[in-house]
């Protein structure tokens, strides 16, 4: 079984090199004497970068540190140099998702029982129903404890940004919201509504005087964060620059492995990473991108309120998942986070979603030998998402915003039934996935095409978003803003 974790490698000279993503089954982390903070990201004979180098930004370089630290204490075997590759032992993946659990009591779990509690519609009772099921997504138990990383430090640092836009808080939103940047480069999907919100919020005090100050204030509060975050890398000015070098590896190319995103789906009928050149992959992926992030990002910017900001990070981040360069399967957990944010809203569509992410990634978690814990997380949160939210129930046309479809419709087909029709829709979809994720642990493929279930789960997975894509974009746009359920707080 192979498992990944977060943890540490130091040089012989003492420089502290951070390192990611490191398989259980060749565990390194590997740590000598410090005398150095220096953190690099420089390919060296003890800092071997095509070995699960590190290619995340600083405070991911600071946390590594802190739980190898933590590592040594308990048992330095686990973080010797060069001794601890290939160490594999039951405490030592036990110590590993203990630091995972650690984060998400620090970090994730505060923040979703107070964005729960503050923003959330209805009794105390369906408040927790709410915070119950997201904090139960598998997607992410499943990539944070099964496949050892911490994502949720970046997502639960992103959403203690919208905390605090949501409360008025613009300063320690945008604090917020950069350390989560300073912490997975990722977080980028989730920046263009952060900025168009407060620039729109800006707009609306007014630019030359009020609005002006605010935000400068914003910006000084952004500028100062990533010194801080970059500090130990400044000195010189090489390195910096390796940092960003690691940080976008644009010779990976298009894609990697099968991402259910529109190139590898599209590569399928026609080899685009042969056919086009990386120069005109990269614009083209440019291109598409922004075409599907402006009209949500201009309609944020016009009306900057907290139900046109969750629905900005909802279409933004799909956007990016879909067309963006070089896309990893996990970074779907980027758009799972703000697709919970609108749970208690449409419950029906943000449970199909955060089912369809979790299935998307299903030849990842095979790898990982995750099977069990992904049928057993999947069943568990669509059963307590349909009971606990009454997702079956609350599924009325209006409820699902489905206002822009019975205008097409109202004409040719004024009968049509179109909640039924969501309904047998979403049961179709599980059963297909259910289906499929049988077929791909079951069945041997032909021998000609090895890959045939992790490209199916792409294409399926990849139909999916694009539809979710087109739904949450006419939500945001075509549909009158609900009723305000922010409240007022001191």
């Amino acid at each position: 079984m192979i498992f990944k974790s977060k943890v540490l490698k130091a040089t012989r000279h003492g420089e502290l090199e951070p390192y990611l993503t490191v398989r259980s089954a060749r565990f390194n982390g590997e740590m000598g004497r410090v005398f150095s903070f220096l953190l690099r990201y420089f390919n060296t004979t003890n800092n071997d970068l095509n070995y699960w180098g590190l290619d995340y930004p600083p405070l991911t370089a600071y946390h590594s540190l802190v739980c190898a630290y933590v590592a040594k204490l308990l048992n330095p075997e686990w973080v010797e140099l060069y001794a601890s590759r290939g160490y594999e032992s039951h405490s030592h993946k036990l110590f590993m998702r203990a630091t995972v659990l650690f984060t998400d009591i620090l970090i994730y779990i505060p923040a979703v029982l107070l964005y729960c509690f503050y923003f959330c519609d209805g009794s105390s009772k369906q408040k927790v129903a709410t915070a119950f099921c997201i904090l139960l997504y598998p997607g992410l138990i499943l990539i944070d404890y099964g496949h050892f990383q911490y994502n949720s430090v970046s997502l639960g640092l992103a959403l203690w940004g919208i905390l605090g836009l949501g409360l008025g808080w613009d300063l320690f939103g945008s604090l917020a919201f950069t350390l989560a940047l300073n912490y997975k480069q990722m977080e980028l999907y989730h920046s263009l509504p952060f900025f168009c919100y407060l620039l729109g919020k800006c707009i609306k005090q007014g630019l030359t005087w009020r609005g002006f100050f605010h935000l400068v204030k914003i910006s000084m509060t952004v500028l100062v964060t990533f010194a801080l975050c970059w500090m130990p890398f400044l000195s010189d000015p090489k390195q910096p620059l390796q940092v960003l070098h690691r940080l976008f590896p644009v010779g990976r190319g298009l894609f990697e492995d099968k991402v259910a995103n529109t190139w590898c789906s599209l590569n399928v009928l026609i080899k685009i990473k042969t056919l086009l050149s990386r120069e005109t992959q990269l614009f083209l992926s440019f291109a598409l991108t922004l075409l599907f992030v402006l009209p949500s990002s201009l309609k944020l910017l016009s009306k900057p309120t907290l139900w046109q900001f969750k629905l900005a990070l909802v279409n933004t981040s799909l956007a990016f998942f879909l067309f963006s360069f070089q896309v990893h399967e996990k970074s779907i957990l980027l758009v799972a986070l703000p697709v919970c944010l609108v749970f208690n809203e449409i419950p029906l569509i943000a449970t199909w979603f955060l089912l369809t992410s979790t299935f998307s990634m299903l030849p990842l978690l095979l790898k990982d030998g995750l099977l069990l814990p992904y049928v057993v997380t999947s069943l568990a949160f669509l059963f307590l998402s349909l009971y606990l939210l009454s997702a079956l129930e609350r599924s009325t046309e209006e409820e699902l915003r489905l206002g822009l479809y019975r205008k097409l419709t109202q004409r040719w087909l004024p009968k049509l039934n179109l909640s039924r029709i969501i309904k047998w829709k979403f049961w179709f979809s599980l059963a297909a996935m259910a289906a499929l994720s049988f077929t791909s642990v079951w069945l041997k493929p032909p021998a000609k095409l090895p890959d045939l279930f992790p490209v199916l789960v792409s294409v399926l997975s990849f139909l999916h978003f694009l539809g979710f894509i087109i739904y949450f974009n006419q939500v945001q746009l075509m549909e009158p803003q609900r009723k305000k359920s922010q409240k007022k707080t001191n």
